[in-house]
This record gives C-alpha cells, sequence and structure tokens, in this order.
C-alpha cells in the first residue's frame, strides 16, 4: 500500500501538466492534475511512520492526512475514496480479489453520497466502472484468494475504468465540446494503474492513455482562463451528522460542487472536509461558522489568468 501511494504520486506528478491542460469540469481552472498530485503525495507522506501490518489501519491514516489537506474537486474525491476503501480492509493483512472487490465497491458508494450533486461522466463514472469490473472478476472466481486472483480483478478494475474514460467525452456536454475526455477520470484511472502495478510488482502502463483524446503532449491547452466565475472555499470543521446536513443544505442553495465527507469520528459527531463553489465567498463562511468552528479554511480564486496575463490584470 505503502508503494502503491508512492507510484501513485510519481504517476500524478508526470501527468499533472497534461491532466491540467484538459480540466474543464465542473470548472475550466486547469488544476485538476495539480490538486490531484498534492492531495495524493498528502497521503503517501502520511503513510510514512504508520508501522502497521493492518491494511485498514494503514489506508485510515493515509486517508485522513489526503482529507485534511484535499484539494479541490478531484482531491477530495480521492480523499473520500481512500477513506472509503480502508473500511472493508480493516483486520486483514494482505489484498485479496475478494476484498479489493468489496473495498471498491465501498468506494464508489462513499464517493457518490459525498456529493450533493454527482454527474456523470467525471471520476465518480470511472470508479463506478472500476469497482464494477472488479466485483464481476472476483465473482467469477469466488472463493479464490490466490495472487493470480487479485491479478485478474485489479487488471479487470483497470480496464473497466479505461472504458469509462473514453466514455467520459460523450457523457458530458462541455468535453465533448471540446473532443477530450474527464482529466480527474484519467488521474484515478493513473491512480488505479499504480495500485495494479504495486500490488502485482509490476511496472505502470504508459500505453494505457494512448489515444484518449486531447491527451496527446501535443495537444493543446483547453483552459484558456477568464470562463471560471466565483471562489472554491474548503474547510475542516466537527459537526454532529444533523448539523453537517443542515450546512450541505444551506450551501447547496447558494453553490455547487458541495462536497462533504466525515474525516474523524470525534466527540462532536464527526471532523467534516467541506468542499463548495460559490460566486461570492462570505455568505458560505458565514454559514460555516454559524455551524461551528471551522479550520483550515482556504479561498481560491476558480476563474485562471489566460496565458500571458498575470491575475488581477485587465
Amino acid at each position: 500500500m505503502k508503494r502503491w501511494l508512492s507510484k501513485a504520486e510519481e504517476s500524478l506528478g508526470n501527468h499533472s501538466d497534461r491532466l491540467n491542460a484538459i480540466n474543464i469540469f465542473p470548472v475550466a481552472d486547469g488544476d485538476t492534475g495539480t490538486n490531484l498530485y498534492r492531495t495524493v503525495r498528502s497521503a503517501a507522506r502520511a503513510t510514512h511512520d504508520v508501522d502497521a501490518d493492518d491494511l485498514g489501519e494503514l489506508l485510515s491514516a493515509a486517508g485522513r492526512g489526503a482529507m485534511e489537506e484535499a484539494l479541490g474537486n478531484s482531491g477530495t474525491l480521492f480523499a473520500v475514496f481512500l477513506s472509503a476503501l480502508a473500511e472493508p480492509l480493516h483486520g486483514t493483512t494482505r489484498l485479496t480479489s475478494p476484498l479489493l472487490a468489496s473495498a471498491l465497491h465501498r468506494a464508489q458508494i462513499r464517493s457518490w453520497s459525498a456529493l450533493s450533486d454527482p454527474v456523470p461522466g467525471t471520476m465518480l463514472s470511472v470508479l463506478e466502472a472500476s469497482a464494477r469490473g472488479a466485483a464481476e472478476t472476483a465473482s467469477a472466481h469466488a472463493g479464490d484468494d490466490s495472487n493470480a486472483a487479485l491479478a485478474l480483478t485489479l487488471s479487470a478494475a483497470v480496464q473497466s475504468a479505461l472504458r469509462a474514460v473514453v466514455d467520459t467525452e460523450s457523457q458530458l456536454g462541455a468535453l465533448t465540446e471540446a473532443k477530450v475526455v474527464d482529466a480527474g477520470g484519467v488521474g484515478f484511472l493513473l491512480v488505479l494503474d499504480a495500485l495494479r502495478a504495486a500490488a502485482l510488482g509490476e511496472e505502470l502502463q504508459d500505453e494505457l492513455l494512448d489515444g484518449l483524446h486531447g491527451y496527446d503532449i501535443q495537444s493543446p491547452h483547453i483552459h484558456l482562463g477568464g470562463d471560471a466565475d466565483g471562489v472554491e472555499v474548503m474547510c475542516t470543521i466537527n459537526l454532529s451528522p444533523l448539523d453537517a446536513a443542515t450546512l450541505r443544505l444551506h450551501l447547496d442553495e447558494i453553490g455547487d460542487s458541495v462536497i462533504m465527507s466525515a474525516v474523524t469520528q470525534v466527540e462532536e459527531g464527526y471532523r467534516w472536509r467541506v468542499h463548495v463553489h460559490v460566486p461570492d465567498p462570505e455568505p458560505a463562511l458565514a454559514l460555516i461558522h454559524e455551524a461551528g468552528t471551522p479550520v483550515s479554511i482556504t479561498v481560491t480564486q476558480l476563474a485562471v489568468a489566460p496565458v500571458g496575463v498575470e491575475a488581477g490584470e485587465s
């Protein structure tokens, strides 16, 4: 698992520029690759000093590290994915085909439920496809805990994810118009292939991305900036489940891309990671402060300055 996160960090670092270049959904802010890379890096660093044989314990630590420092939609969803992936793996010391299928299924459910308005044609669709591919293969090899069955299940998950990435172009109008696949979906595919490579002691499949629309190095950057209004507000806050549901409802009324996911259980209820896009940060910050005492607050402009234009210039 530590090798997986290190491989994923390296892979996303190598691909972050190209992922940024095709990032146009939900906003063309050109930072999906950077956000995913930095969030995975936080997860990998969180495991450095964890001395545990328990897969669930290790990945829970990684999930908490990712969640506390998650950036953007893609980073936050990866953190939710990682935390959920850990849940069925508590008490286990070895990954098997049935456990992988169960973990991916749990991650799929948790990731879809973390968003107020989940949209097909994104990282969510790719995660769902990978979980389905793993489940079908694990079912066909029911009761087989061998490394051979795990290899088949990992390969099926990656291939299902790849097909889902290709399909994203036709699922979202913005991607269809730009003739590209979803950046978050490609990023998740890289993460999944890193898991396959780490578990099987193999190399990453560089050819996996060959032919994906918009992903060739000579393809242009399609996010030209200036077309994404508003800001992204993120924070961490301790709330009861009821208070969290109320905050989510209020944030849905004033913004979009709302993601709320529990990080850890605390005395007040749970520690939540909050993410929302809003035209103006003040109303969202007022709602958050009314709900509790937030920490790690960040407010980031969604608009990206066009090439050659510094932020703030007209």
